[in-house]
């Protein structure tokens, strides 16, 4: 049987997070989940994985709460375990940053759906930023995007300071893997100054799930945290692996 592989996430007002965490440990393992769900007082970050019905399960057991009635699920699917356990984290960040007063529940960069993603990034006054780290774009990114070389999320801002300006670049737009990491870099933006932020809604995963191949603008695979490592634009594994020596994303040669 194949597995089903979702990642969600949501910022809101999450003050239970800790009880919700006991509860989500208990129908994770009754369910036979693997992954990793990561709650925290701003929300609630995931990438599970599941066979048969069970992540329908774990959605509606999530979704039964008003404040994650509406998730955008990015789904995938494998023929073998992606994950070696299952596990629920309680963090101060459901991503880390380490930027004080960022509140993706206050403000936040305008969302572009990937079927609008294509005439926003080839707009010449759009600068266009990755915000993964530099070992996801090595694998794949989206065409005349700038690769800022950062080893972690947490070193993006000083990159916004470095190399970004709001009277220069009027217009930016950001992306990353699932979304989560571009809300609050939009929000950091919009902190610092920049007045038109835009992020691609639903990050890679889902512009891939959406935009034919034929008319896409990505290039290469996206680097994802499981056993697959990259998946192509079929959201298929794309042949890579982990080096045992660099420890760094690596084509498998054919």
């Amino acid at each position: 049987m194949s597995w089903t592989v979702a990642t969600f996430y949501k910022f809101v007002p999450f003050h239970d997070c800790r009880e919700w965490a006991e509860s989500l440990l208990e129908q994770g393992q009754t369910l036979g989940l693997c992954g990793t769900f990561i709650l925290a007082e701003e929300g609630l970050n995931t990438t599970i994985a599941g066979q048969g019905n069970s992540i329908s399960q774990i959605l509606a057991f999530i979704q039964s709460d008003e404040r994650f009635a509406v998730l955008v699920v990015k789904t995938s699917t494998c023929k073998e375990k992606p994950f070696p356990k299952y596990k629920v984290k309680v963090k101060r960040e459901i991503v880390t940053f380490r930027q004080p007063g960022i509140d993706p529940t206050r403000q936040v960069g305008e969302y572009v759906s990937p079927q609008e993603w294509n005439r926003l990034i080839q707009d010449p006054e759009v600068v266009v930023v990755d915000t993964r780290n530099d070992y996801e774009v090595d694998v794949g990114k989206f065409r005349g995007a700038i690769d800022p070389k950062i080893k972690d999320f947490t070193a993006f801002g000083d990159y916004v300071d470095q190399q970004l300006d709001p009277k220069r670049h009027k217009k930016v737009a950001m992306y990353c893997t699932g979304g989560i990491r571009c809300e609050k870099a939009s929000a950091h933006l919009l902190n610092k100054g920049f007045e038109n932020v835009y992020h691609l809604e639903g990050g890679i995963l889902k512009y891939l799930e959406e935009v034919p191949k034929s008319d896409s603008m990505w290039e290469g695979d996206c680097f994802v945290f499981d056993w697959r490592v990259a998946l192509n634009h079929d959201l298929k594994p794309g042949g890579w692996h982990i080096s045992p020596v660099t420890h760094n994303p690596e084509k498998i040669e054919s």
